[in-house]
């Protein structure tokens, strides 16, 4: 890379971390009134792909859209309105834009904190600079990687990620897993080493019997990047997980890059309801599911909305 170009982008880098003001002071004047002490509402992203910044003017039907600073008025804007709030990644926070280049994800992963992220789970391109790469850049992460179904015992990441995590938010248990695609031929040996790829519905079924029976959750969630569905094909997805597991309540996905107008509802092993949303990919959404529950915790009603990120957003950050 030429020294001048070298110097613009770090340059905008500056400009970008400028951003942090914003993210921690972006609270809206709107009060707790009318809450509900019973809701529960769960905001995600997947694929992010390191769009620090909206798309600019040749981003063609994305141009304008997007970029963390919006992203995080608006998420401390429902934080302001609502009282128990989780945000949570389904992978592939890596790979995209010249940040990660020259970053190697640094940037996204404090900014990420600065947002207060729950949790994530790891992508095939979170790969991308090998185990040695991600481990450099994992401390600036305020957050845990929720990595269910790779056995990292033999490698860099050992002790480095959890299979599972319980979150408790005004009295409700939420119990999140995280399940990865897998990595033979679609990431290089050399990047994931000695990580086991282990059976994604058998590991779902015992972590959400175990989060269910054993952690006594009232909800349980998996963050998936396995894609949404691949028709003509047996690969694993998240339609055919939430068919073939059970204990399941919510099903987060990543990897195919799917806009779903509203979660998805199957059917799973117990002829139980799951839901399954995803949100695209670059940032260009927000997922909200809201839960209700009544006095026993049992969920007595589900409310949802795909929120765009772009240029009407911008009026959060004054």
């Amino acid at each position: 890379m030429q020294r001048k170009e070298f110097l613009k982008l770090t340059g905008k880098a500056a400009l970008t971390l400028s951003i942090a003001p914003q993210i921690l002071r972006a609270q809206s004047p709107l009060s707790l009134l009318g809450t509900s002490k019973n809701r529960l509402t769960i905001l995600h992203t997947n694929d992010q792909h390191s769009r620090i910044e909206p798309f600019d003017h040749t981003g063609g039907r994305n141009a304008g859209k997007g970029g963390f600073a919006r992203r995080a008025a608006l998420i401390e804007k429902i934080r302001s309105q609502e009282p128990q709030v989780l945000l949570l990644d389904s992978g592939d926070i890596f790979q995209g834009t010249p940040y990660f280049n020259l970053f190697g994800g640094e940037l996204e992963f404090k900014l990420m904190s600065m947002m207060k992220y729950d949790a994530s789970t790891m992508g095939n391109h979170d790969f991308d600079n090998g185990l040695e790469g991600f481990l450099k850049v994992q401390p600036h992460a305020k957050f845990p990687f929720l990595c269910s179904n790779y056995d990292f015992s033999d490698t860099l990441l050992e002790g480095r990620t959890e299979p599972y995590r319980v979150f408790n938010k005004g009295g409700i248990k939420i119990g999140v897993f995280g399940l990865g695609i897998k990595l033979e031929g679609l990431v290089g040996k050399k990047q994931y080493q000695e990580t086991k790829y282990l059976d994604p519905i058998e590991i779902a079924n015992h972590y959400s019997t175990f989060l269910r029976l054993v952690k006594n959750c009232d909800l349980v969630v998996c963050l998936s990047h396995l894609g949404y569905e691949y028709k003509g094909e047996t690969k694993i997805s998240d339609v055919v997980l939430a068919q073939k597991t059970r204990g399941i309540d919510l099903i987060l996905g990543g990897h195919t890059h799917t806009f779903l107008d509203e979660p998805k509802t199957f059917l799973n092993s117990e002829h139980k309801e799951v839901l399954v949303n995803q949100v695209g990919f670059a940032g260009l959404m927000l997922g909200r599911i809201d839960f209700e529950f009544d006095q026993k915790k049992s969920i007595k009603s589900i409310s949802y909305s795909s929120l765009p990120i772009d240029k009407q957003a911008d009026k959060l950050l004054a």
